[in-house]
């Protein structure tokens, strides 16, 4: 089956890209252009019919990528054509009247060429990711995992694991045979280097998820300090009801912000009081597990409420930084405790002192969650195949010592494929659907 694509961004545009791949990937281009098969990988200057009617759709650079030297490993063609969604119709239409031909379904293009061995899933995953990425931190993220350190160092992993598992199966198939004295010391080391190892990439805090997620912050503090007034600031938009009267916020607010390159989800809360309205206190209990589960808070205070750090827990403290508004107001800086907080001062209606606060969210996340290290966990699976390994390790290890080597190779065996699984190495057929159907159309 030969399937084709719009490849670049839908709309408007002045050069779209339309890819097709496949046994019919030849035929197309002699029908549509009635010429030859271009040279490989030079663009050439064609005009594109209409294949029933040799009416002219229009003339653009046709690429032409034999197999399996290709991006998905089959005969491959892109044809640079104008963007306007009348010219893409109808070279959509001209592919789809020849014999198996189909549009291809999200991610199709990436996932035959995981098939065809030209990627595996963890580049496959990061490919996606840098389509979708939207901040510089993600990019940069994205590219380390393209790079294939990571997919080295889970394969140099499953390999170790591969060469133990022989030596105790030789074990379990000669019992009557010594193993040297050597390769029984080496078994143990070996499984629990690598045990160690992951278990030291799974204590990472989920920097890869958190970056290509976003990292949460949360803005708490008083009624009426300026939370939903710095949520609108922060969103160059109103995203927050603004309102003198307390208590206007009452639920979560929430919406994804790209702060000088770091993608963060920021929600505004309601404001903490002594309330006697069960709606209110919904919202007020609903802050303080938010402010728990944040990577950073942002907490606000003014004014007329400085002593306002008792409704946070130490973990949530910690992670906090506090943040004096309405400096407009003229106040003078005089309370001893809240010079122990090291508050920074703004003012939103001057629009004072506002880039100094970003600057110290940027430092606080950065000091805290990034990461030099090539090796990243990126997604939830990666995480839940790691752990399963660690824990078919320490199964391995303890019947190891037991001499129950039968159950110990099976362990070892499920450790390897856990490995696998990650990279595609083994059978996936279960997971490919939901990895692919993230990718977009034409990729």
């Amino acid at each position: 089956m030969t399937i084709y694509a719009l490849s670049s961004g839908p709309g408007i545009s002045g050069i779209a890209v339309i890819r097709i791949s496949g046994p019919e990937t030849k035929i197309a281009i002699e029908k549509m252009t009635k010429e030859g098969i271009p040279p490989p990988r030079l663009a050439s200057l064609r005009k594109v019919n209409k294949i029933n009617t040799n009416e002219l759709i229009d003339e653009g650079i046709i690429i032409w990528f034999p197999g399996p030297d290709s991006y998905t490993g089959e005969d491959m063609a892109e044809f640079h054509v104008h963007g306007s969604r009348a010219v893409i119709d109808a070279i959509h239409n001209s592919i789809s009247k020849i014999k198996n031909c189909r549009i291809a379904e999200p991610g199709e293009f990436t996932k035959i060429a995981f098939q065809n061995g030209k990627i595996n899933l963890l580049k496959a995953e990061s490919i996606a990711d840098l389509i979708s990425s939207e901040t510089e931190i993600q990019r940069q993220q994205a590219i380390k995992i393209m790079s294939g350190k990571s997919s080295k160092k889970f394969n140099e992993w499953r390999d170790k694991l591969l060469k133990i598992l022989s030596n105790v199966e030789a074990k379990i198939d000669f019992p009557d045979e010594n193993l040297p004295d050597n390769i029984l010391k080496d078994i143990k080391s070996s499984s629990k280097k690598i045990k160690e190892e992951i278990q030291k990439l799974l204590n990472d805090q989920k920097v890869g998820e958190r970056i290509r997620e976003g990292f949460k912050i949360a803005i708490v503090g008083p009624t009426n300090a300026g939370k939903s007034s710095l949520l609108n600031y922060l969103s160059k938009r109103d995203v927050a009801i603004v309102s003198e009267i307390a208590g206007t916020t009452r639920d979560v607010i929430e919406t994804h912000l790209n702060i000088d390159g770091y993608p963060v989800v920021i929600s505004d809360t309601a404001g903490i009081r002594e309330s006697k309205g069960e709606i209110e206190k919904k919202g007020i209990k609903l802050a303080l597990k938010r402010a728990e589960d944040a990577d950073l808070n942002l907490v606000i205070i003014e004014p007329k409420s400085v002593d306002f750090k008792g409704f946070l827990s130490d973990s949530a403290s910690k992670k906090a930084i506090f943040v004096l508004n309405k400096s407009d107001l003229g106040f003078k800086n005089t309370n001893s405790k809240l010079k122990k907080l090291n508050p920074i001062t703004i003012s939103l209606k001057n629009e004072k002192n506002i880039e100094e606060l970003i600057s110290a969210i940027k430092k606080k996340l950065k000091n805290k969650f990034i990461t030099s290290d090539d090796i990243l966990i990126t997604r939830e699976r990666h995480r839940q195949h790691l752990e399963q390994c660690v824990y078919q390790l320490k199964n391995f290890e303890n019947k190891y010592k037991t001499e129950d080597f039968d159950k110990a190779a099976e362990d070892l065996r499920l450790a390897t494929r856990h490995l696998g699984i990650i990279v595609g190495k083994v059978d996936v057929e279960e997971i490919l659907g939901s990895i692919f159907n993230d990718f977009c159309i034409g990729k």
